[in-house]
C-alpha cells in the first residue's frame, strides 16, 4: 500500500502505456473511457474523440502536475479516468505519482514496451548489467553520481538538448572519453541511432536529435568516487569546515542511509556528510542547515558536482533554522552543539528508530556530549586520526585533532 494519504474515494484510474508511434497497451479501455488525461503528444495521437469514443472528454495534464491531480481527478470522479503514458507507465511515469496520491487499489496499470527495454535490446545491455537514470524534468547533474569506469548508464533524456548538456557534465568530471549512444524514436519506423565520445557531444553534437531519445553511456574515466562512505577530502571544495575522511566514515556508519530516509546535516560546513548520505541510495534526501551564506552556496556546488543536485540547503542557524524542517530520520551535528537548545532539538525532532550523531574538538563539547551520554545512553567515544608528514628530511606521525562522538538511537 503507498504511505501517502489516499484521496477521496472514486472510482479507479486505469494507466495505459503508449508506444512511440500511437500503439495503446489497450485501445479498447481507451476507447471505452468517460475522460482520458495525457500529455498534449498523447492525446494528438488518439483518433477523433466524435468517431472513435462519442462524449469522450480529453483533458491535458495539469501544470504543475502532482500539485494539479487532485483537483482534476475529483473534478472527474465519477468517469471512468483513463490516463496516458509514455511505455511502461511505471518507470520514471505517471503510474508512481497516480500510486502516491491515490493508493494501489485504485490504480490499474496497462504497460506498453518501454523505451529503456528497446534501448536495452538495441544496446544488447543485459537489465543487471546497467542502470536507468531519469532527466526528465530533472537535473542533469544527477548523472555524476553514477560514474564509475567500465559502468553502463540509460538516460531517458528530457529533450533534444539533453546528450549536449550530458556530454559538457561528463567531459568535465573526466569522462569525456565515455561513449554515448543517441537512441531516438525508438520502436518507430523512424528510429535513429548516433553515436560518439562524450567530448564531442560536448563541443559539437549534431545539427538534429530526435526529441524523443534515450542515451547510452559507457563510461570510460577515472574512479573518483564510490558509494561507500568515506570520499577523499580532495573531492569537496571546502574552507576549512570539513568532516575529514576517516570521521566521515565512522559518522555515516552509525547514521545508517537507508533508502528514502531524510537526514539533516547541521551545521553542514562543506556538506560532505550531507551528500555522501544521498550518494548511498538515488531516494536518500539531505536537509544541510549552515548559517554563513558562502559555505551555503558551497555546499550547492558541491553537491551538483557529485551528481546529488536535489540536497536542500537552508541558510540560518540552529536551532531556530530546524523549526519548520520536516521530521528526519538521522541528523549530523557537525558544528554548533554548544549552542543553547541544539542538541534538545534535534533528539526531540527525531522519528522513532532515528539516528543521531554529533561530532566536537572542544574541552566544552565533549563535556556537553559526556552529560547527554550519562543522562540519554548511546555511544561515546574518541577518535583520534594520524596521517604521515615531513619531519625535516624524515617522516613522523602527525595528529589530527581528536575528535569526540557521540552516537544515539532513538
Amino acid at each position: 500500500m503507498s504511505s501517502a494519504t489516499p484521496s477521496p474515494a472514486g472510482r479507479p484510474v486505469a494507466v495505459v502505456g503508449v508506444t512511440a508511434d500511437g500503439d495503446l497497451a489497450d485501445p479498447e479501455l481507451v476507447a471505452r473511457a468517460g475522460v482520458v488525461i495525457g500529455g498534449a503528444r498523447h492525446l494528438a495521437m488518439l483518433p477523433p474523440a466524435s468517431a472513435a469514443a462519442p462524449g469522450q472528454v480529453r483533458v491535458p495534464y495539469p501544470s504543475p502536475l502532482r500539485a494539479g491531480l487532485p483537483a482534476l481527478l475529483e473534478e472527474h470522479a465519477e468517469a471512468d479516468v483513463v490516463a496516458l503514458a509514455s511505455g511502461d507507465p511505471l518507470v520514471s511515469g505517471i503510474a508512481g505519482t497516480l500510486i502516491d496520491l491515490l493508493g494501489t487499489d485504485r490504480v490499474q496499470v496497462h504497460p506498453a514496451l518501454s523505451s529503456i527495454a528497446l534501448a536495452r535490446a538495441r544496446m544488447g545491455w543485459p537489465a543487471e548489467s546497467c542502470t536507468v537514470v531519469s532527466l526528465v524534468g530533472r537535473d542533469p547533474a544527477l548523472v555524476l553520481r553514477e560514474l564509475a569506469p567500465g559502468r553502463r548508464i540509460l538516460v531517458l533524456s528530457s529533450d533534444q538538448h539533453t546528450p549536449h548538456r550530458v556530454g559538457e557534465l561528463l567531459t568535465r568530471a573526466g569522462y569525456g572519453e565515455s561513449l554515448l549512444d543517441v537512441l531516438g524514436d525508438l520502436g518507430t519506423l523512424q528510429e535513429t541511432r548516433s553515436w560518439s565520445v562524450a567530448h564531442n557531444w560536448a563541443q559539437s553534437p549534431p545539427s538534429h536529435t530526435p526529441r524523443l531519445n534515450v542515451i547510452a553511456i559507457s563510461c570510460a574515466g577515472p574512479l573518483a568516487a564510490g558509494w561507500v562512505a568515506g570520499l577523499p577530502d580532495e573531492a569537496f571544495e571546502h574552507d576549512g569546515q570539513l568532516t575529514k575522511r576517516d570521521l566521515r566514515a565512522s559518522a555515516l556508519a552509525r547514521l545508517m542511509p537507508v533508502p528514502g530516509q531524510l537526514l539533516w546535516d547541521v551545521g553542514a560546513g562543506a556538506g560532505s556528510v550531507g551528500i555522501e548520505w544521498m550518494r548511498a541510495h538515488r531516494t536518500c534526501r539531505t536537509v544541510a542547515v549552515e548559517a554563513d551564506p558562502g559555505r551555503a552556496e558551497r555546499i550547492a556546488g558541491n553537491a551538483a558536482r557529485l551528481g546529488v543536485p536535489g540536497l536542500e540547503v537552508v541558510v540560518g542557524r540552529a536551532p531556530d533554522a530546524l523549526v519548520d524542517l520536516p521530521a528526519p530520520d538521522a541528523i549530523f551535528v557537525g558544528g554548533g552543539a554548544t549552542r543553547a537548545g541544539v542538541l534538545e532539538a534535534c533528539v526531540a525532532a527525531l522519528r522513532p528508530g532515528g539516528r543521531l550523531v554529533v561530532h566536537g574538538v572542544t574541552l566544552e563539547t565533549e563535556a556537553l556530549l559526556a552529560g547527554h551520554h550519562r543522562e540519554r545512553g548511546g555511544e561515546l567515544t574518541r577518535i583520534s586520526v594520524e596521517q604521515v608528514d615531513a619531519i625535516g628530511t624524515f617522516r613522523g606521525w602527525a595528529p589530527l585533532r581528536t575528535v569526540t562522538q557521540w552516537a544515539l538511537t532513538r
